[in-house]
């Protein structure tokens, strides 16, 4: 690598991921001091070694060229998917969830890993496929994505399967796929979680019950319902295709919409767990359940709230030391902060994650080849939804997913995953023209 690559390396965005990682190093130590100041986990410790070795792999991913692991994305992927499948089975369980493989408190999670393996798998399939039809490319790359998430909804963990949704989306975006294509996966999701959600709703937050439960309650009646919708559909389909009329084509649109949303809440309501959908609405009103499901959620908004502008200070905060938070070193580490640094401390997270987002976007305007510009727009996108969904989650307006906030949250697959795909975009800026 001559001087001028060195001078182009991205020192700011290499900064802010040095500055993120060791506030999460502070407040997982923090995590794991006690009522009585006394430090009860070592949980600080394995997360500096996950740090350094972390760094390592960040300037060993920009040192190797992106490009030459173009052609070998399809057996990676291959091995990937089999490395879920092996998980699947023989993996350890934990937090309700067989997705860890090794011995004991040892071990990775392969999901983690899947989902920097399906961005460059995807980019290398929307970049060779440019000529084809854009039905069957979206289609096609639309199976490269269901693949591994009903893998890992197997194992089952909704929320690590849930981030592989935005990373298609935006890509399939960046690549020319056409935009009725995207806002049609999009809804769809919409509408099957709402569907999905809707009895339980009904239930706990309105505590009422509506035509919507009694459908999908009752097997014969969706049946019929689902059935009806189907013929509709595929009537507007064969009008499309005879009549040549344009209106045609979107009453199927939004039928086949509603039906494969329909078809997907059906299963979904006998597929998943009460606590996996309470989950799910409980951040609507957390006071609706407030010893079991929404205690997390009000816990983290006191400890947020209790640290006002400036915090209680630094090893000072209450809710982590005294236990009351869950899951404190992982899904809730910025509940933490927050309490010990207050608003301002926040601000300051918010700042160092911009920037990464900042150069990210920098990087796919300056990326002069699709394969590249197709892996940084990934990269982004799944940055941003764990850092949208864990901060809106401990705030409480979003769902507990179980999502962590990379750089901070505890875990050497998630911090791995992040600092390998950090140094890919950096590798990729220093090969542009």
């Amino acid at each position: 690598m001559n001087i001028r690559k060195i001078t182009n390396f991205d020192y700011l965005l290499f900064l802010a991921v040095v500055l993120l990682t060791f506030i999460g190093i502070l407040f997982i130590y923090s995590s794991g001091v006690n009522s009585s100041g006394e430090l009860v986990s070592r949980e600080y410790s394995k997360q500096i070694l996950w740090s350094g070795t972390g760094i390592v792999l960040l300037l060993l991913s920009c040192i190797y060229d992106y490009r030459r692991i173009k052609d070998r994305t399809f057996l990676i992927y291959l091995l990937g998917l089999l490395l879920l499948l092996y998980t699947g089975i023989f993996g350890t369980v934990r937090h309700n969830a067989r997705s860890w493989i090794g011995l004991k408190n040892l071990g990775i999670q392969p999901s983690e890993f899947i989902k920097l393996i399906f961005i460059l798998f995807l980019a290398y399939y929307l970049e060779k496929s440019q000529n084809e039809e854009p039905l069957k490319r979206f289609m096609k790359a639309m199976a490269i994505m269901l693949v591994p998430v009903a893998l890992i909804l197997k194992q089952p963990d909704l929320g690590t399967a849930s981030v592989y949704i935005p990373i298609f989306l935006i890509m399939c975006f960046i690549a020319g796929i056409p935009l009725r294509f995207i806002l049609y996966v999009f809804f769809l999701g919409i509408l099957t979680i709402v569907f999905t959600l809707m009895p339980l709703w009904e239930k706990v937050i309105l505590k009422t019950s509506h035509i919507m439960t009694n459908i999908l309650k009752h097997s014969q009646v969706s049946i019929i319902i689902l059935f009806a919708m189907g013929i509709s559909t595929v009537i507007a389909m064969i009008g499309n295709v005879l009549l040549k009329r344009r209106y045609y084509y979107w009453i199927a649109y939004v039928l086949s919409l509603i039906t494969i949303a329909f078809a997907g809440s059906i299963a979904g309501v006998r597929a998943l767990k009460e606590y996996q959908m309470m989950r799910l609405i409980i951040f609507l009103d957390p006071e609706v359940d407030p010893l079991k499901h929404g205690w997390n959620i009000i816990q983290s908004i006191t400890a947020i709230g209790s640290g006002g502008l400036t915090g209680r200070g630094y090893l000072m905060g209450t809710q982590s030391h005294y236990r009351y938070l869950p899951e404190q070193s992982t899904d809730f580490i910025f509940s933490i902060l927050s309490e010990e640094w207050g608003f301002l401390g926040g601000v300051f997270v918010f700042f160092l994650y911009s920037i990464v987002f900042f150069r990210f976007f920098l990087s796919i305007k300056r990326c002069d080849d699709l394969f590249g510009k197709l892996i940084v727009s990934g990269i982004l996108a799944m940055f941003f939804f764990h850092f949208f969904v864990n901060v809106g989650m401990v705030m409480g307006i979003m769902p507990i997913t179980g999502i962590p906030l990379l750089f901070l949250s505890y875990g050497g697959s998630s911090l791995w995953t992040a600092m390998i795909s950090v140094g890919i975009v950096i590798g990729i800026n220093l090969r542009q023209l």
